[in-house]
């Protein structure tokens, strides 16, 4: 198995490409879409870059997977499966619930909130073949109802589960959030994978000015994490969670993030003059 990182420096993300030299089969986890929020302009390098690196390694994409409707970067899936058109887009089954409270928080009268708009809906527990290789869905929910974690043989992707030892964990301040399910998801789901599993996380935000890591280990994480250990108490960790929660500003792309990304990607349809509008409420 090889996996490949990409990241964005912009959004602090990792999206990954991982495949099995031998068959070429190959999975794609979380994608990003340049967006400008101050001119409101797309971009597609990071697009074109990712798509380049499966042209010339003769990849076959079997899946676009995403770890969560990400709130802080657009996904590039819809054009990734117009690319890759027998790749298959899937996400946790509960972006249902994603759906549902975000169609109230945007007013999207339209919005179907049973998961349609992606291909395949993932259960906890479920083994998936993508050609060769084998994917177990973890169920991680904290950050948002819907995270979900891939074990891919002796690698687990956390998405915004688990990070890098030196940051800790995702946030649980967003809709649907709960620190207490953070806790349940690392602390007795990811903890419970062999120590040497390797962790591969969905952001890495340089804290203290280090160079970039993507990579660490579950007993690394069980060891070293800086809000939860195996040894750390459930109320501990929920109090220092939400503590700092409490002190972090929203996303800078949190309303242009969510609202395509719980469509699967999709930019709203262009109107008669031939432009998506994307829309943000005002909050008094």
């Amino acid at each position: 198995m090889h996996i490949y990182p990409l990241y964005d420096p912009k959004t602090y993300t990792l999206t990954y490409v991982v495949s099995d030299p031998e068959t070429k089969d190959a999975v794609i986890i979380d994608p990003v879409l340049d967006y400008e929020p101050g001119s409101s302009k797309i971009s597609f390098e990071s697009f074109e870059t990712l798509k380049a690196y499966i042209l010339a390694q003769g990849l076959n994409v079997r899946y676009i997977l995403e770890t969560h409707a990400h709130a802080d970067h657009l996904s590039s899936s819809q054009y990734l499966k117009a690319a890759f058109p027998e790749a298959i887009l899937a996400i946790g089954e509960h972006i249902q619930e994603v759906q549902t409270i975000f169609k109230g928080v945007f007013h999207f009268g339209h919005l179907r909130t049973d998961g349609s708009q992606f291909d395949h809906l993932l259960k906890d527990g479920e083994t998936f073949a993508a050609g060769s290789l084998s994917i177990q869905v973890i169920h991680t929910p904290g950050h948002t109802p819907a995270c979900v974690s891939y074990l891919i043989g002796d690698a687990v992707f956390t998405g915004d589960a688990l990070f890098i030892e030196d940051y800790g964990t995702g946030r649980c301040d967003f809709p649907g959030g709960s620190a207490e399910a953070c806790y349940v998801s690392i602390h007795d789901k990811l903890y419970s994978l062999p120590d040497a599993t390797r962790v591969f996380v969905g952001h890495d935000y340089q804290p203290n000015g280090r160079g970039l890591r993507y990579e660490t280990t579950i007993g690394v994480s069980k060891r070293e994490n800086i809000y939860l250990t195996a040894e750390t108490a459930k109320e501990e960790f929920v109090n220092k969670r939400q503590q700092r929660d409490s002190t972090l500003a929203a996303p800078k792309l949190l309303l242009p993030s969510v609202q395509v990304n719980i469509d699967a990607g999709r930019l709203p349809p262009a109107e008669e003059n031939g432009v998506s509008y994307l829309k943000i409420p005002a909050r008094f």
